[in-house]
């Protein structure tokens, strides 16, 4: 990249440097990428100087290009106050937003033509700028600087602080982020202690880009992190969720994962993960159920088909946590959980509500929890036809999540064992997909619906029509569709029987 300025790092590193070629084709990388939306951000970046101001593509817009994954959100940073941007991008964007303006950001969506279609791209443009945390705020005070310089060293992480000066597209690297970025490690530009004083978020994004990009944490940051874990209490429950779920879409939520709960972190806000590290599994001896969680979390992501699904995420990673609070040692040397699908469904509610979660996320995550022991009572095919479809109209528009963390729970090293769960639950499925083609399982009803039990009886609308409905709901769980007919012999012989029963 022509006149790059790659200045000393802030802080030694513990690795090697990176081979030389290494960082000529991380270079050659950005160039390509950078060529791709030259076109939207020279002309913008023209704008800028012609209004006397300067422009720089800067943090993760600056690092997916030197990583060949640049894409169409686009960040800048610019020594012109929030009031001025607004001024240069209206006449410009297809749209403009200013609700982050309080911080000195505006965001704007600008449609670009080229030979191969029409492309969107999502910009976001901050003023230079530090924020700091008071020790007690959950909000940043903001102020405004005048350098890219004074505005990089406020990043978190150097791989996040470097920038490249528009429309000349001049490298600016004051903290080594290049070199870091090749080794693939995690560094803040300045002490981490600082780092995460002005903004403790930051030690949960160093666990959420350790599982984006794979990426290891320097041991200082490291350091730091388990020294100030306490200070996540100052950040909003919202920001603090919003950054767990990025984590657990992640590529790799493990390492993320194991590094919030190894630096004390995750005892904060998901206390209920480290908890899982003294217990074990009554199955699998050899594995607490910790890392059996991790486990079933990897092998849920492996039976996702399409984008990342974080309601199975989530529910494979919290299926267990109501292990300790029913931990039982028994007379004969085994340990039992009985109930723990329960009370962990409980637990997770719980949870999940303090992190701001949507009720409809927490219901979801929840049920899948309570559910997600009910296979084991199916043994080799001993349900009935009945059991089958209380199990689909149990988990109603869950039942593929459910398939799939039933089937990632079994994390035994028993290959025996295992292909015999695995070929129960093939038979499983194989009955449930019978079912459904013969009666539309996925619709499971009465044969009569309210209007028509309130016709046959008689009666107006009451609690007598919903325990009829329930009845005849029953009904169709243990035997089956019904012709009208029957189905209408059995509601009136239900009534005889309430009728009786009520003198």
């Amino acid at each position: 990249m022509p006149n790059a300025k790659n200045e000393s790092h802030a802080q030694q590193t513990s690795q090697p440097s990176p081979p030389a070629s290494e960082l000529n084709q991380a270079q050659r990388r950005a160039v390509s990428e950078l060529l791709r939306v030259s076109p939207v951000a020279d002309d913008l970046a023209r704008r800028f100087r012609e209004a006397g101001h300067s422009l720089a593509l800067v943090g993760g817009s600056v690092r997916d290009a030197l990583l060949g994954r640049l894409g169409n959100d686009l960040d800048f940073t610019t020594d012109a106050r929030p009031e001025d941007v607004l001024k240069i991008v209206k006449p410009w964007a297809d749209t403009v937003w200013e609700v982050g303006i309080a911080f000195g950001t505006v965001g704007c969506l600008k449609h670009s033509r080229g030979s191969d279609g029409t492309r969107s791209y999502q910009i976001e443009i901050t003023t230079y700028r530090s924020e700091a945390y008071d020790r007690t705020s959950r909000k940043p005070e903001v102020s405004y600087g005048d350098s890219i310089e004074e505005d990089l060293v406020r990043r978190d992480f150097t791989v996040n602080a470097m920038a490249v000066a528009l429309p000349e597209k001049e490298f600016v690297d004051p903290h080594g982020g290049l070199q870091d970025l090749a080794a693939r490690v995690l560094r803040t530009p300045g002490a981490p202690e600082d780092s995460f004083s002005d903004d403790p978020l930051r030690m949960l994004r160093a666990a959420r880009f350790a599982a984006q990009l794979d990426f290891e944490v320097a041991p200082d940051v490291v350091a730091a992190m388990t020294a100030m874990a306490d200070r996540i209490g100052i950040v909003s429950a919202e920001r603090v969720r919003d950054e767990l779920n990025k984590l657990v879409l992640a590529a790799r939520p493990r390492k993320g994962l194991k590094l919030l709960v190894d630096t004390g972190l995750a005892d904060h806000f998901l206390p209920e993960l480290p908890a899982l590290r003294l217990e074990r599994d009554e199955h699998h001896r050899h594995k607490d159920v910790y890392e059996h969680s991790l486990t079933v979390l990897d092998q849920a992501i492996a039976l996702e088909e399409g984008e990342p699904d974080l309601v199975l995420r989530l529910a494979a990673l919290l299926h267990d946590i109501g292990k300790p609070r029913t931990r039982r040692f028994e007379s004969d040397g085994r340990v039992s959980f009985h109930h723990h699908e329960v009370v962990g469904a409980k637990m997770t509610k719980s949870r999940m509500t303090k992190l701001k979660y949507s009720n409809e996320l927490v219901k979801d995550v929840s049920r899948l929890v309570e559910l997600h022991l009910r296979f084991h009572g199916y043994g080799t095919g001993e349900w009935t036809d009945a059991a089958v479809r209380r199990y689909v109209r149990d988990a109603g528009p869950l039942l593929d999540r459910l398939h799939k963390l039933t089937r990632s729970d079994c994390t035994t090293r028993n290959k025996r064992k295992a292909n015999a769960l695995s070929g129960a639950y093939d038979g499983l499925e194989e009955r449930i997909a019978r079912l459904q083609e013969q009666e539309e399982l996925d619709s499971i009803r009465p044969d009569l619906d309210g209007n028509e039990i309130m016709e046959i009886l008689g009666v107006g609308p009451g609690p007598v029509v919903g325990k009829a409905y329930k009845h005849l709901l029953e009904l169709r769980l243990e035997n089956g569709p019904m012709e009208r007919d029957g189905a209408v012999a059995a509601l009136k012989e239900w009534w005889t029987a309430q009728e009786a029963s009520t003198g």
